[in-house]
C-alpha cells in the first residue's frame, strides 16, 4: 500500500496558494449555493481528504480500487462500432457534446474579439542564449458590457539568432502581476537548467500565458473575467463553460497572435501545464486542433485521471466549492444523490482520445514524493484506454498496458507516459518531453 506523503517544498513548481479573502469566500459560497438551487440539489457528498491520517483519507491502496467499466470511445451511441473516418467524426461530435454539457461547459459561439498589443520588447539573456522577449496584452472587446474589462497577459521569448520562424512551447503559468496588488510569484526552485533554457537550446521559443488574466481561479470570479463578460455579470447556467474551458479559450487566442508573428512557426506550437493547468492543457489540446503537441503534467481529476477509478482525488472534491468553477455546473450533480462517476457519459480516456492523432505526453511524479492524490496510475490507464483511437487513426499508442517503473518512460509513439522521480512538477521530465517532441517538429 502506497501512502500519501507531504510534498517537499523544493519540488513544487506551482506558486504558493494565497487564501481567498472573506469577501471572495462569501461570493464563492453564494455562487455555489445558487448553482445547487438551479440543479435542485440539497447538497453534495463530501470528498475524501488528502491527509492520509484523516478518518476519510483518500484511497491509496490498489487492493481497494473497485471494479469499473469504461465507455468505449469507438462505439457510437446507437451501438455501431466506428469503422471509418466518417464514423469517427460522428463519434467525436457525440463526445464533444457530452463533455460540453456534463463536464467542462459550452464555450459561447460568439466570444468577443481580442486585439493584441506588444507593450514591451526586451533583448536579454536566458542562461547563455541571447533572446528577444515580447510582453503582450490581449485586449478583449467589452463594448457589450463595459463594466468588465479583460486583458490577457502573455509573454513570448524567441532566440535572437533565429533566422526563420521557430516552434514554441506555450505554458499556462505565472508572469507579471495581473492586477494592482496581485502577488508576483517567485520562479520555481530546483537545480540545473530551467525548462526555458532547455527549450531555447533546441532552437525553439517559449511563451507563458497567465490564466488568471483570462478567468479567476475561484468561484467568486465567475461573474467577472471572460465568463462574466460574456454573461454580462450574471451567474452561469448549468451548461455554461468553467475556468478550464475559459483558460483554453485564452490559449487559442494566444495562438491567434502567434499566427501573425513572423518569429513563430504557428504550425508547431505545444501547450503545457501542471496540475490544474495540466487539466487546462489537456482540455485545450482536445478542443483546439491547431496545437500540435500536448505536455500534460500531473493533471489528476478533471484532467487525465480516470473518474471511475476510486483512488486519490474524487469527483466530490472537484464538485466542491473549492474547485467547481473549473467545470460546468452540470458536473456537480454527479456528486449528489445516487449519481456518481459511473453515471458520467464520458471519462478521461475519451478526452485524451479527442486529441488524436496529435502527440500527447502524460507526465507524473513519484507517488512517494508527489503523493497519490493525482493518481499517476489512473492517468496512465486513461492513456492506455485512449490507445485504440490512436491506433485506429494510424498512430502509435502506449506500447504496454503495464504501468512502467518510475523513471522508465514509454515514449516511442504519439501517446507517451513517464513517471519521474520527483514531486508535483514537470521538471525532471523536460529533457524527455523535448526529445520526444523533436521527432514531430523536425
Amino acid at each position: 500500500m502506497m501512502i500519501l506523503l507531504p510534498l517537499p517544498a523544493a519540488l513544487v513548481t506551482q506558486p504558493p496558494r494565497f487564501g481567498p479573502s472573506p469577501e471572495q469566500q462569501a461570493k464563492t459560497q453564494a455562487d455555489h449555493k445558487h448553482l445547487l438551487e438551479q440543479l435542485k440539489l440539497d447538497g453534495l457528498r463530501p470528498g475524501p481528504s488528502g491527509d492520509p491520517k484523516a478518518p476519510n483519507a483518500a484511497n491509496a491502496d490498489e487492493a481497494k480500487v473497485t471494479p469499473y467499466t469504461l465507455p468505449d470511445a469507438l462505439t457510437l451511441k446507437n451501438g455501431k462500432k466506428v469503422a471509418s473516418r466518417k464514423d469517427w467524426e460522428a463519434r467525436r461530435k457525440e463526445l464533444f457534446e457530452d463533455f460540453d454539457r456534463e463536464m467542462y461547459g459550452r464555450t459561447p459561439k460568439n466570444t468577443p474579439r481580442v486585439t493584441w498589443e506588444v507593450t514591451e520588447t526586451i533583448k536579454e539573456k536566458k542562461g547563455e542564449i541571447a533572446v528577444v522577449t515580447k510582453k503582450l496584452v490581449g485586449h478583449v472587446d467589452n463594448k457589450a458590457f463595459p463594466s468588465i474589462k479583460v486583458d490577457i497577459q502573455l509573454t513570448l521569448t524567441t532566440p535572437e539568432s533565429a533566422t526563420k520562424p521557430v516552434p514554441v512551447v506555450l505554458e499556462f503559468g505565472f508572469i507579471f502581476p495581473t492586477r494592482p496588488g496581485a502577488p508576483a510569484f517567485a520562479p520555481p526552485l530546483g537545480t540545473g537548467k530551467s525548462w526555458q533554457e532547455q527549450v531555447l537550446e533546441k532552437g525553439w521559443g517559449y511563451a507563458i500565458l497567465s490564466p488568471a488574466s483570462v478567468q479567476a481561479d475561484n468561484g467568486a470570479g465567475l461573474r467577472e473575467g471572460i465568463i462574466g463578460l460574456v454573461n454580462k455579470g450574471e451567474p452561469r447556467k448549468p451548461d455554461d463553460w468553467g475556468a478550464l474551458k475559459a483558460w483554453a479559450w485564452g490559449a487559442s487566442r494566444a495562438l491567434d497572435y502567434f499566427e501573425t508573428d513572423k518569429d513563430v512557426n504557428a504550425k508547431q506550437v505545444a501547450i503545457e501545464g501542471l496540475s490544474r493547468y495540466g487539466k487546462a492543457a489537456l482540455v485545450t489540446m482536445a478542443y483546439e486542433p491547431r496545437f500540435s503537441v500536448g505536455f500534460i503534467g500531473s493533471s489528476g481529476t478533471g484532467g487525465a485521471k480516470l473518474y471511475r477509478r476510486h483512488f486519490g482525488e474524487q469527483i466530490e472534491n472537484v464538485a466542491s466549492s473549492g474547485e467547481y468553477h473549473w467545470m460546468a455546473g452540470n458536473f456537480v450533480k454527479y456528486a449528489a444523490g445516487s449519481l456518481g462517476p459511473n453515471d458520467l457519459p464520458v471519462d478521461a480516456h475519451e478526452l485524451i482520445a479527442l486529441c488524436a492523432p496529435r502527440p500527447v505526453f502524460i507526465s507524473c511524479g513519484s507517488p512517494f514524493v508527489e503523493g497519490n492524490w493525482v493518481d499517476s496510475k489512473g492517468q496512465f490507464l486513461a492513456g492506455v484506454a485512449a490507445g485504440p483511437v490512436y491506433s485506429f487513426l494510424g498512430k502509435k499508442p502506449l506500447p504496454s498496458a503495464e504501468m512502467p517503473k518510475i523513471g522508465e518512460g514509454l515514449t516511442s509513439g504519439e501517446l507517451a507516459f513517464r513517471q519521474h522521480e520527483g514531486g508535483h512538477t514537470v521538471g525532471p521530465n523536460w529533457p524527455y518531453l523535448l526529445t520526444w517532441a523533436e521527432r514531430y517538429w523536425k
